[in-house]
């Protein structure tokens, strides 16, 4: 497994986004410079796979941490930068409003990436999708989408998510609930799981927020106190049973004994 040095957040460099996807995303009409973090787990595989998808923030330590973690468990993970073409500061709102259309190049470029893991013959043909935050809004309009499990960490419900969900595969979600940004949130996207007969397990941490499976602070110093006060932030407590869950739900759907 691929080896990260600690950092508090910052986006990654050009060493941390490890992998080029380029000509993947060029002939998919994606970013022409589509790159990512690929964390490999030991022995000789193949592997299950996770496509990630990161934070608002964009690809950072926190995600690349995160990413060997879930190569740590056993999984080829991939976390795409979807800011691979101008950073953030170009790239936030026109991704954001790929996620709300439903349709862009932010989904082009996630294509792009799981068809690449798919390429690679490393992989066992299993693959799944996690995301946290704006990326866990992703991983939900995913779950439909080739992966054969989805875990989706405080991520919003999309505008129609009776249409947008239907045939979604297995799903795991994690929200807080002092999450001020997703009142009720857990609630509402177990109810239309179920309705739409999607196997489900939804979790609200009562003592969570925002972002909390995240181990430190993340986006600018200068917002991190607004942010702690919509409750965003780590959780030390809580977020050791939510990765558990995880790892026990791609467990089940990706790698059954």
């Amino acid at each position: 497994m691929a080896r990260t040095h600690a950092g508090r957040g910052k986006p990654a460099t050009r060493d941390l986004s490890n992998t080029d996807l380029g000509r993947s995303g060029a002939a998919a009409g994606g970013s022409p410079a589509l790159r990512g973090y690929l964390a490999t787990p030991q022995g000789e595989g193949p592997f299950p796979a996770v496509l990630m998808v990161h934070e608002a923030f964009g690809l950072d330590d926190i995600t690349v941490r995160h990413a060997d973690r879930m190569a740590a468990a056993g999984y080829l993970t991939l976390a795409v930068d979807l800011y691979s073409d101008g950073g953030a500061r170009r790239c936030l709102v026109a991704t954001i409003r790929a996620l709300s259309a439903g349709e862009g190049r932010a989904f082009t470029d996630l294509a792009a990436a799981r068809d690449w893991l798919r390429e690679t013959g490393r992989t066992t043909g299993k693959i799944g999708v996690i995301g946290f935050c704006m990326g866990g809004g992703f991983a939900l309009l995913l779950a439909n989408d080739g992966f054969d499990a989805a875990a989706v960490n405080y991520g919003r419900r999309p505008k129609d998510p009776g249409e947008a969900l239907a045939g979604t595969c297995p799903i795991v979600a994690n929200f807080g609930g002092r999450d001020r940004t997703l009142p009720g949130e857990a609630a509402k996207l177990a109810a239309v799981l179920d309705g739409l007969g999607v196997e489900n397990d939804v979790k609200e941490f009562p003592h969570a927020g925002h972002a909390f499976l995240n181990d430190v602070e993340t986006g600018p110093k200068v917002l991190r106190p607004l942010m702690r006060v919509m409750g965003i932030g780590p959780d030390p407590e809580s977020a050791p049973e939510a990765w558990q869950r995880i790892e026990d739900h791609f467990a089940k759907h990706l790698n059954p004994s």
